[in-house]
């Protein structure tokens, strides 16, 4: 029983809507080995050192319902990964996350399971997984492991890594009104709505904010006189690069004084009360090195305000509270603030309402500019400043003071904001009482900030708390206005590329811009920005943040979708055009049923009021209409009256795309719209492509519910090519002297069976296959190939370049194989590895009338190669 068997692989976060769950997860691999039917019980005091590690394990329920559940389900003897599960959630928990969610699933593959837990951060998912292995082997041994310094570590790294609490109160209020946040960096970049309409924040900074305007709230003494100059209270002061000019200064606005560096934040290098020449040289001489330019001030005093301005509103006014402690006659400063620090609501930077209270250098400095230290005594009662300033950073405190603004105060503040010209503003005011006009008690604005902080308003102290996030979402979105474009996606095991393709080309004929993945690229318009299979998160994710998109056209295919989940949260359309044998027997999926399980990932993330494009032909696609609450929308190729789910459907009024009398219709109930007749479009090839029927169908669909006009569907259909440079590796069929070539990316029995359906019906005099099948499918379905093709006169059999883990002949050998099952004589088979090799000897074998069918691996070159031979003549 070696604790070394059990091992962790493929961990990653999954970032979107997956198989697992519609929301975000880490996944992993967990191998066993030795230890696969080993339960807890096999290792003696395993329990008992896990629950003393962890003893809130014992409030996990489990699957008993109750409290203590799995601490029973621990003595009785459970499996590893289980455990694990529960040790990650409770790691998280313990660090500061708010997490439930977790399930282990055989992968089907032997000795494999997939452990799935949720998370909050990332990096703490991640980290509180690997934390989780080595606990429970620290348990499985006996060794010691310092529990409490893991959990420390884990809760430092969910402060490092989530967003500040300026931003995430902006998000907060994102979400609750449904608009798609993204976060594009590990700070507090994030990106609020989709495409055209999508915003940027950055804490309590927008993509609206002047960069004029945090240069002029930057430099203290351009904010003095920008203000100064509209008539608004300032105090008195200059700027100073010497402390020869200092003095120079002081002598005109006279004592007392304060010094501050002109562009520092926060409160650094702010002087307290300067009375005399030598505390400003003793100030300067401590704060030279904050900077080479000072603001020399006229001392005022009054309490401390933070008004917080958004789009030209006074949103929120906080008084601030510098950090302090109150004596009780017995105890020392020094013991007054550990004290403090040991409420609850403290903690380290900003992870709670209220931050630590200072108890460093800065400190000692600070008291002993009034005779006192860390060790003093203060009377019962006594008030002990630790800083200068009011800062929350520092230990300050707030109270919300939003009702007891003055109009007139409310008007200064609002005009401070707009001369400086911030779209969200922090004015700092010093005032004896904020519901007093600033006339009648000499009152004064002595900074504009950009990008204030929100935690003083959102978590006071004292008072009411204001949610700021509200009118700052209200500047970047008007009601009434946006925030997201249309987004389909599209899945299924055949005719993705193609349908995806098509729908694009669809909307581009409203005027619209478009943005769209395929297998082949991600392509703004019809221009190719990205190269290489584009079907995952990474691909919807360039389309989605592009602000020039109106409109996302993304192919969505099983690897990403299991890899590492969805690009986006919601849809609008969600097409899913067909379930079939392909890809089985990878990343755990073994059967068509659980392929349908992974596809139904896209109908289930459609909105409510948008609309699932579903094949009422196929069983397992028609079931995911129980996966949704979106209005479904079926397609069907059988004519009509052969489909009772269809004809079901469309008399309830729903909304049906089905071919009647060779035409594509539009059905919704009674009304019938007709499209274009079959052999009008060019995607059929007259009639002949009847595979790709079901994907017009389902492009027509999405177009329809999406507001687009039919005859503008119409136009649409009529202007899409099956070309190489509209739907490249796409049935594309090339005239070669007096033969043709069709090249083609059919890879699967499906799609196979289709094309070659297609071939059957072009009239030629011989029919020749360059036949080749991806090396990770089943021996089985690369037979299955084999014997499809076997209706072609002539085939050249080819491999991949990269075999995907197949030996030298092997795909070859078993195409071959099923080209005999088929029928095939020997004598017809050639095998040529090298796929340009293979091309080169079926454009020899080309005479007039001959039809060539390419099943292309490297698409472009293939296309390149057969468009060079029609050059040469």
């Amino acid at each position: 029983m070696d604790p070394d068997q059990l091992r962790v692989s493929r961990l990653r976060a999954v970032r979107g809507p997956n198989f697992w769950r519609l929301a975000p997860v880490i996944a992993c691999d967990v191998r066993l080995g030795t230890l696969e039917d080993v339960p807890s019980t096999r290792f003696p005091g395993f329990a008992e050192r896990l629950v003393a590690a962890l003893p809130t394990l014992r409030e996990h329920p489990c699957s008993r319902g109750i409290e203590g559940g799995f601490v029973a389900r621990l003595q009785e003897g459970t499996h590893l990964p289980h455990i694990l599960e529960h040790v990650s959630l409770e790691l998280q928990t313990l660090a500061g996350s708010d997490v439930s969610f977790g399930r282990v699933v055989a992968s089907g593959d032997e000795g494999v399971w997939w452990l799935i837990v949720e998370y909050e951060e990332e990096d703490v998912g991640l980290q509180s997984v690997r934390e989780a292995v080595r606990l429970v082997k620290a348990c499985m041994t006996g060794e010691e492991i310092d529990v409490e310094e893991m959990i420390e570590d884990l809760h430092d790294l969910l402060e490092s890594v989530r967003l500040g609490p300026s931003t995430a109160a902006i998000v907060e209020e994102a979400r609750r009104r449904g608009i798609p946040v993204r976060r594009l960096n590990s700070y507090s970049l994030v990106q609020l709505g989709l495409g055209k309409n999508l915003r940027r924040v950055q804490a309590a900074m927008s993509d609206y904010t002047s960069a004029i305007a945090v240069e002029i709230a930057q430099d203290k003494d351009d904010t003095r006189r920008v203000l100064g100059n509209i008539g608004l209270p300032v105090p008195q002061g200059g700027i100073a690069s010497s402390v020869e000019r200092a003095l120079e200064l002081a002598e005109e606005i006279g004592y007392p004084l304060i010094l501050k560096p002109l562009d520092a934040s926060h409160g650094r290098g702010i002087s307290g009360r300067l009375d005399d020449d030598d505390a400003l040289r003793r100030a300067w001489e401590a704060n030279k090195d904050m900077g080479r330019r000072m603001v020399i001030e006229r001392f005022v005093t009054g309490r401390d305000h933070r008004v917080l301005v958004v789009d030209g509103k006074v949103a929120a006014v906080a008084e601030r509270v510098p950090a302090h402690v109150i004596g009780d006659g017995i105890h020392t400063v020094r013991e007054l603030i550990r004290t403090a620090n040991q409420d609850p609501r403290r903690g380290r930077g900003h992870t709670k309402i209220l931050t630590h209270l200072p108890d460093d250098r800065l400190t000692d400095a600070y008291l002993a500019k009034s005779g006192l230290s860390v060790d003093h005594v203060p009377a019962a009662g006594e008030q002990v400043l630790l800083r200068a300033t009011a800062n929350l950073s520092t230990g300050g405190t707030s109270v919300d003071r939003t009702d007891e603004m003055h109009p007139d105060n409310v008007t200064a503040c609002e005009m401070a904001a707009g001369i400086v010209g911030l779209d969200i503003a922090g004015i700092d005011v010093l005032s004896p009482d904020i519901s007093v006009p600033f006339r009648e008690n000499g009152a004064v604005i002595i900074e504009v900030n950009a990008a204030p902080g929100l935690r003083m308003h959102s978590h006071p102290s004292k008072g009411t708390p204001r949610n700021v996030g509200a009118p700052i979402i209200d500047m970047l979105y008007p009601p009434g206005t946006p925030f997201t474009i249309p987004v389909i996606a599209i899945t299924g095991t055949n005719g993705k590329t193609t349908t995806t393709r098509l729908a694009a080309h669809l909307f581009r004929q409203t005027g619209k811009t478009v943005g769209f993945t395929t297998t082949d690229g991600v392509y703004l318009q019809n221009r190719q920005v990205m190269e290489g299979d584009m079907t995952g998160p990474f691909s919807a994710n360039i389309i989605l943040s592009n602000p020039t998109v109106e409109v996302a056209v993304l192919e969505t295919a099983r690897g990403g979708l299991l890899r590492a989940g969805l690009g986006f949260d919601e849809a609008d359309v969600g097409v899913v055009l067909n379930v079939s044998a392909d890809h089985l027997g990878l990343r755990g999926i073994h059967t068509v049923e659980q392929l349908a399980e992974v596809k139904a990932v896209i109908a289930s993330v459609v909105k409510r009021e948008g609309h699932a494009v579903l094949n009422a032909d196929d069983p397992l696609v028609y079931a995911m209409r129980d996966r949704t609450g979106a209005d479904i929308v079926l397609f069907s190729t059988q004519p009509p009256g052969e489909n009772r789910k269809f004809e079901d459907h469309i008399a309830r009024s729903g909304i049906g795309v089905r071919i009647e009398d060779n035409e594509f219709v539009i059905r919704r109930g009674r009304l019938r719209i007709p499209i274009a007749r079959i052999t009008e479009v060019p995607l059929t090839v007259g009639g002949a492509a009847r595979f790709q029927f079901g994907n017009i169908l389902a492009a027509i669909g999405t177009a329809y519910v999406q507001g687009v006009r039919y005859d503008t569907i119409r136009a649409g259909l009529l202007s899409f090519f099956p070309s190489p440079s509209m739907t490249p590796g796409r049935l594309n069929i090339i005239r070669v002297g007096e033969a043709r070539v069709l090249v083609d990316y059919a890879h699967n029995a499906a799609a196979l069976e289709g094309l070659m359906d297609m071939v059957a019906n072009i009239p030629a005099r011989r029919r020749i296959g360059l036949i080749t099948a991806p090396g990770d499918r089943r021996d089985e379905d690369i037979r299955a190939v084999g014997r499809i093709c076997a209706t072609l006169d002539l085939a050249v059999v080819k491999e991949d370049e990269n075999p995907r883990g197949r030996g030298n002949l092997e795909i070859t050998g078993l195409i071959v194989d099923g080209l005999r099952e088929g029928g095939m004589p020997g004598e017809r088979i050639e095998q040529i590895v090298d796929e340009m090799e293979a091309l080169e000897r079926g454009l020899e074998m080309l005479e007039k009338d001959d039809l060539m069918v390419v099943l292309a691996d490297d698409v472009p070159g293939v296309l390149a190669a057969v468009q060079a031979r029609v050059g040469e003549g």
